[in-house]
């Protein structure tokens, strides 16, 4: 079997069922998977086995991923679950339905002003939310940006990206980073928020002009033309670019890190005061007086009020059209990614046939079927669902009576298939940390209630047993009682008085009341050699139980 099949139908940590493979890197392949435990499709990206053996790789992609899961932004893939042990290494994300940006681009070309604006403004959002939290990308691009069918944009693999790249620079593949690198990177400094931002005005000058700013033969040519090199002016390149865009663009990308934007959030003002000087309409020309000397002569009064007259109609105007010039802009760029996504599939000459209701049938009997296998390509998300017997179909994507258009790799159909009672087995949490033990039981898909019990064995926090025990099968959604040390039992004894006897026979008082003996300081008195004359804890006390007592012993009267 192909090692990149290998894991399509295991369950990961008995929770994300593998189901087909969607994209692959020089570290690691991604799956789209089925979240059992939420209901939910993921995606799943398990490293390679070749990087997991590499430890300093390892420590590396876990420390990366676990901090990027703490973001949380609409323009962020999010990143759900990371699990690492000694057989696998995988990162749980949010599966995108959507197309990179730089399959857009490469489809559309130079894009109008509008879109670019559109675009940058979310994508600098997203670097604001990191870099506030000290998380840099490293390796911005439009390969590592999602787009969504309505507009919106995901900037994917924060901090994790240029791990890949190192291991495709390691093998030898062609690295597309470079065209997007920051002068400062390719001198093999440390790059900082601001080495993002020159990456995302490489990005805007492409957008504009349909160009990369600098081509090259080799990585290395390409690399010192980004330290050394200016760019073209877009305007040269492609007419119509707004020259104060172009002013942003080439700031964001100056190789001068002093000069560049110093944050995200400063790039995302000057494109805020931009698009607000681009919507606001032409102040209309005063008409000169033809003959100021026959102009009648008016009151004081009388001026100011045409003058208020005059600003509330222009401010009314400038209003409605400023309304109507931003509805416009929102339809023409709506109507572009419609016409993309699903217009033109409605206006196809294609042949068209309507989608039949699979819900209620059978899932098993529907693939079996030779005769929907030659139209439809059907995808499987698995439902938890104990009211359903399993393998029914609950739902599907699109809806049944849509007029689908037929292509030669098959109308793709989503069913959501019901799993009926799923049962797993107890994971073995006997010795673990609680936290540990109600993370695995959770991934599991079961609830978890703890009680806490004293033991002189076990040591505290750490779990004692289970109920149901490890190995036995249940159903997801169940509870699982786990009971959690709270440490040793404490006991209290009672403090003999061990002063006139002997050193041997106070020892043997204090072992019988359970206590032990903490050494003894020899002094002078007048009382027999080798009596106990003082003990460190006074007769009748209550002590805790095993504490350890120091003697005072007599050496007898000094001569």
């Amino acid at each position: 079997m192909d090692y990149k099949d290998k894991y399509i139908g295991m369950v990961f940590d008995d929770r994300y069922e593998i189901q087909e493979l969607i994209g692959e890197g020089g570290m690691s392949v991604v799956y789209k998977a089925q979240d059992l435990r939420l209901n939910r499709s993921v995606a799943v990206k398990v490293m390679r086995d070749e990087m997991a053996a590499d430890e300093d790789f390892r420590r590396t992609f876990c420390a990366e991923a676990h901090a990027v899961a703490m973001l949380s932004n609409p323009n962020i893939v999010a990143v759900y679950d990371v699990s690492h042990s000694d057989e696998i290494e995988y990162i749980v994300m949010e599966l995108v339905d959507g197309i990179t940006l730089r399959q857009y681009m490469d489809r559309r070309g130079a894009l109008q002003w509008r879109e670019v604006v559109h675009f940058t403004r979310q994508i600098a959002r997203a670097l604001a939310h990191a870099h506030e939290r000290g998380i840099i990308h490293r390796d911005i691009k439009p390969q590592n940006i999602m787009m969504l069918r309505d507009g919106t944009v995901k900037v994917e693999d924060f901090g994790i990206a240029a791990l890949e790249n190192e291991v495709q620079e390691h093998d030898g593949q062609a690295i597309g980073s470079i065209h997007y690198i920051a002068p400062e990177q390719a001198r093999g400094e440390l790059p900082d928020a601001r080495s993002d931002l020159y990456s995302l005005g490489i990005m805007m000058y492409e957008m504009l002009t349909a160009q990369k700013p600098y081509e090259g033969d080799t990585i290395a040519e390409i690399a010192v033309k980004h330290i050394n090199s200016t760019a073209a002016a877009p305007h040269e390149l492609v007419e119509g670019v707004p020259p104060e865009l172009e002013r942003i663009t080439l700031k964001a990308m100056c190789a001068d890190i002093a000069q560049r934007y110093q944050s995200a959030n400063e790039l995302l003002a000057d494109l805020e005061l931009f698009l607000q000087e681009q919507l606001k309409p032409a102040e209309p020309e005063e008409k000169p007086l033809e003959n100021p000397a026959v102009v009648p002569i008016r009151s004081v009064s009388e001026m100011d009020k045409e003058r208020f007259l005059l600003r509330h109609r222009r401010a009314r105007r400038v209003t409605f059209l400023m309304g109507s010039f931003g509805a416009l802009a929102l339809c023409v760029v709506m109507f572009v990614f419609m016409w993309d996504f699903w217009l033109k599939e409605v206006f196809s000459p294609a042949e068209r046939i309507s989608l039949p209701n699979f819900v209620g049938s059978d899932y098993q009997r529907i693939v079996e079927n030779a005769e929907l296998a030659t139209l439809y390509s059907f995808d499987v998300v698995y439902v938890i669902n104990t009211e359903t017997e399993s393998g029914t179909v609950l739902s599907q994507n699109p809806d049944p009576g849509r007029s689908m258009m037929i292509t030669p790799d098959g109308i793709k159909v989503e069913l959501s298939v019901s799993t009926g009672k799923v049962f797993s087995a107890v994971p073995d949490v006997v010795n673990l940390d609680y936290r540990e033990a109600k993370n695995r039981l959770q991934k599991a898909g079961f609830i978890v209630d703890i009680e806490n019990a004293t033991s002189g064995s076990v040591t505290k926090d750490y779990v004692i047993s289970t109920s149901p025990m490890a190995g036995e099968q249940m159903s997801s959604g169940s509870t699982v009682y786990v009971v959690v040390s709270s440490g040793p039992q404490t006991s209290y004894v009672r403090m003999p008085n061990v002063i006139g006897l002997s050193e041997e026979a106070a020892i043997t008082r204090l072992e019988s009341a359970g206590l032990s003996f903490g050494g003894s300081d020899r002094v002078y008195s007048d009382v027999d050699a080798g009596t106990v004359i003082g003990q460190s804890t006074d007769a009748f006390t209550e002590i805790e139980e095993h504490s350890k007592i120091s003697l005072k012993i007599s050496l007898g009267p000094q001569l």
